[in-house]
């Protein structure tokens, strides 16, 4: 039976951080996965195939689950992010071995904290990429994660595809369900940096006034993109940024940043998190703008 050791699970990890250092603002997992392909030569067996897919990418999914626990890892949308403890863990833990074993240490730790779990020091390592196939909570967490980011691409790909100006009125019946009051939607053509206007109340005299842009594109919004909207937004106004192609980490920095104005931004994972959750709120109408059906998968603990 063909075998990966610890320290080549190491290496391909090392390998994948020093790609996402150069991308701070993340990696979409298909496109990660892709770059460490050409970043690496990959052996007989690591470019062999399962009846499920890559042997390669289920490697590197599987040995990823121990840098996620460990804090190193965000994959969130799936969008593959380097955390600062995980560059720090990169340059700490030279050795290949040493930084793989560092990482199952935290995630027997994370084990022990959130499931009342023992880890075994003297247990013997896992070298076999098959045998670790079998262990169900990181089988669970990959196929869980594989899931969520197919139905994310091709939603993301159906967003894309939609009519500029029918998105726009898709994010106005979102509001509406969440329980918002529309009262305005720009027609096509410039609108002056807002798109649509709503309320907390039907007469609009009470709460704050909430202008929203909506951006339908594959690039992310940058801090200056965020600023030219910001400037539309008064003292006593709120704001919600609406992009599918997400927003830099200096655009979420500044976000977080404002004291006297409140700003929300929402990609396209959080719109579909926020469609799904609002579905039974939604008119016939609206929801066959994005004809979700919610499937069940059993979710990973932690």
């Amino acid at each position: 039976m063909a075998q990966i050791t610890n320290k080549r699970l190491g290496e391909l990890i090392q390998a994948l951080f020093r790609i996402l250092e150069k991308h701070p603002d993340g990696m979409k997992a298909q496109e990660a996965l892709a770059a460490l392909a050409d970043a690496v030569t990959l052996t007989e067996y690591e470019a062999g195939s399962y009846e499920s897919g890559r042997r390669f990418e289920k490697i590197v999914r599987f040995a990823t689950v121990d840098t996620v626990r460990a804090g190193w890892l965000i994959k969130e949308g799936g969008i593959w992010t380097l955390t600062q403890e995980g560059a720090q863990a990169l340059k700490l833990y030279e050795d290949p071995l040493e930084f793989h074993k560092k990482a199952a240490q935290l995630y027997q730790q994370w084990r022990k904290h959130y499931k009342g779990v023992q880890s075994d020091a003297q247990a013997p390592i896992v070298t076999d990429v098959e045998e670790v196939e079998d262990e169900s909570e990181k089988s669970v967490s990959v196929s869980y994660e594989e899931a969520k980011e197919q139905a994310q691409e091709k939603i993301d790909t159906f967003l894309h595809a939609m009519d500029a100006y029918d998105f726009q009125k898709l994010v106005a019946d979102l509001l509406r369900a969440i329980g918002y009051h529309v009262t305005w939607i720009a027609p096509p053509g410039k609108d002056g940096g807002v798109d649509i206007l709503a309320y907390t109340d039907p007469l609009g005299t009470q709460g704050p006034r909430i202008k929203v842009q909506v951006k339908q594109q594959q690039k992310a919004v940058t801090e200056p993109d965020l600023k030219s909207f910001m400037a539309n937004i008064g003292q006593h106004d709120s704001g919600i940024f609406f992009c599918t192609g997400g927003f830099t980490k200096d655009a979420e920095t500044y976000a977080r940043s404002q004291e006297s104005k409140r700003i929300m931004l929402i990609d396209s994972a959080k719109l579909v998190q926020l469609w799904t959750d609002n579905i039974p709120r939604l008119s016939d109408q609206a929801w066959q703008r994005l004809p979700l059906t919610p499937i069940y998968f059993l979710t990973p603990e932690g």
